[in-house]
């Protein structure tokens, strides 16, 4: 399996934007099955436009883990909603440093950011197996006139962006390790909720390093504050897998005690 590649910071190539052949992206398979319009509204939760004829169709990408969606540098053409899978979406410095925006996952839209430029500015790759549906840019806009609940779809979806990465900006200038990561950990159950799954257990499908990237912070003090957290009773951590035994008591955490009374107050704490 192709996994996302390395980046170089071979002076060659510091100063150029990334192109397709630069990563691994995955072509879009032989006889691929497509969506319908009225799919794309059921996972933007709005109304199917009822002026708009149900002739539309898109198609579908299936992304393998570790394979590029897009690049920073390629040119804009379509927008993708994410239709199942996890993704992370990076920017990556000429030094090759990666830092994690966010971390995309099924009803959101990717790939806005190249409106303005005419190219994407970051690069979104798979975390697990993912498939996609392209929906190019004309098409949407061309849909957005005639229809306003999909225009207000998309900006409702514009508007919740800009509302994480406010709340992230607000983790990051405001709270220590531990607190960033039970916030963090309450934004994925809230995220799993809305879709219908569980928000007290689920696996984690990025890397305590990734995790690091996004709440800035390193490796090491993420795994840390993992420990703490299981420590007192409010998560209990298995690798990947996440239990979540008090989300009240994450989304109010300011600190973690220290070891002595972490041990007297655990069962306090998954009550």
């Amino acid at each position: 399996m192709a996994t996302f590649p390395s980046y170089t910071s071979d002076a060659s190539k510091m100063n150029r934007p990334h192109s397709p052949a630069d990563f691994d992206i995955d072509p879009t398979p032989d006889g691929a099955i497509h969506s319908s319009l009225q799919e794309i509204a059921q996972l933007l939760r709005v109304p199917f436009p009822a002026q708009t004829e149900n002739d539309c169709v898109f198609q579908r990408r299936r992304i393998k883990s570790g394979h590029a969606l897009f690049v920073a540098g390629q040119r804009f053409e379509s927008v993708f909603l994410v239709r199942s899978g996890f993704l992370k979406t990076v920017m990556v410095d000429e030094a090759g440093n990666e830092q994690v925006l966010c971390f995309p996952m099924k009803a959101d839209l990717l790939g806005l950011d190249g409106i303005y430029r005419d190219h994407y500015v970051s690069q979104t790759v798979a975390l697990s197996d993912c498939e996609v549906i392209t929906i190019p840019f004309e098409v949407l806009a061309g849909l957005g006139n005639k229809s306003p609940e999909l225009k207000y779809a998309i900006y409702r979806f514009m508007s919740r962006e800009l509302g994480r990465e406010h709340a992230v900006l607000s983790l990051l200038g405001t709270l220590g390790a531990e607190a960033r990561v039970a916030r963090f950990l309450v934004m994925l159950s809230e995220r799993f909720a809305s879709l219908g799954f569980s928000p007290n257990r689920f696996n984690l499908r990025m890397t305590r390093q990734e995790i690091g990237s996004y709440l800035g912070l390193t490796l090491e003090t993420v795994s840390r504050a993992f420990s703490g957290l299981h420590a007192a009773g409010l998560i209990k951590v298995e690798q990947k897998s996440i239990e979540i035994n008090s989300l009240g008591k994450l989304r109010t955490i300011e600190r973690l005690p220290g070891p002595a009374a972490a041990r007297q107050s655990t069962r306090a704490n998954l009550h």
